[in-house]
């Protein structure tokens, strides 16, 4: 797979560089580094853009400024892109409205385009938009980036004579790199404490997602949203193991 990633500070450098280190092999990764600024009306997206780029198979923009996604479809014409992923990891990077925008110019393409909010809530068919709502999408090549890098899966094995984390196998990482970081931090962690901790790591990292609180993420932030997803993901595989206390009321003193 060829991919052309739009950067435009050092949230989306640690993204390229990521997957420069963890892609499949035969996985190319190029980046272009957007404008640093653009004018407040935009009459010719072209102007800003190079006079020409290398095809490829999947656009990704990690671009901090909204204005981007005006160049998007002249850049899918430009590379033949097949399919494009926009990275929602801050509100003002791509405001829902704009977004809807930016699927419908796609769409006229005959391109399909992913808008997960946060990067890391996507998978092989779907992607967040609000607290509860996932938009679903239709695409062979975002489908197969989103086998590797999305939603984080990380398949842990436990040691149960010592209920502690023995293994901890990252299928899918985020796009950052965090999911195999926080992977690392878990061997020999107590069962009751891994997801916990697991929170604690992604934090650390740092995530850099918003900490703006949203709406439509019950006034949560995007960072936090971010850190659920990757404690769900665990929550589940280290519930048969952890031990429920119980507390017995006791009798009164003298």
């Amino acid at each position: 797979m060829k991919i052309l990633a739009i950067i435009s500070g050092e949230y989306g450098v640690r993204h390229v560089d990521n997957l420069r280190a963890n892609a499949p092999q035969g996985w190319s990764v190029e980046s272009w580094k957007a404008p640093a600024a653009f004018p407040l009306i935009m009459d010719y997206p072209e102007e800003f853009l190079p006079p020409s780029f290398e095809s490829c198979d999947l656009l990704l923009s990690f671009a901090e400024n909204k204005a981007v996604a005006e160049l998007i479809p002249e850049i899918v014409k430009m590379t033949g892109a097949r399919g494009v992923v926009v990275a929602v990891d801050n509100e003002a990077w791509l405001p829902r409205g704009l977004g809807c925008q930016l699927i419908g110019w796609l769409a006229r393409m005959n391109v399909p385009c992913a808008t997960p909010r946060p990067l890391c809530s996507l998978t092989e068919n779907d992607y967040k938009v609000t607290k509860r709502e996932r938009e679903t999408y239709e695409s062979e090549v975002i489908s197969e980036f989103a086998k590797y890098f999305g939603q984080p899966d990380i398949r842990i094995s436990v040691d149960e004579a010592t209920r502690t984390v023995s293994g901890a196998e990252v299928r899918r990482d985020a796009v950052c790199g965090c999911a195999r970081q926080v992977a690392e931090k878990l061997i020999g962690l107590s069962v009751d404490e891994a997801e916990e901790r697991a929170g604690l790591f992604h934090h650390h990292f740092p995530c850099l997602a918003s900490m703006v609180k949203l709406n439509d993420y019950n006034h949560d932030t995007l960072m936090h949203e971010s850190g659920h997803l990757l404690q769900e993901n665990l929550a589940e595989q280290l519930k048969p193991f952890k031990q429920t206390k119980y507390i017995a009321p006791g009798t009164k003193s003298e």
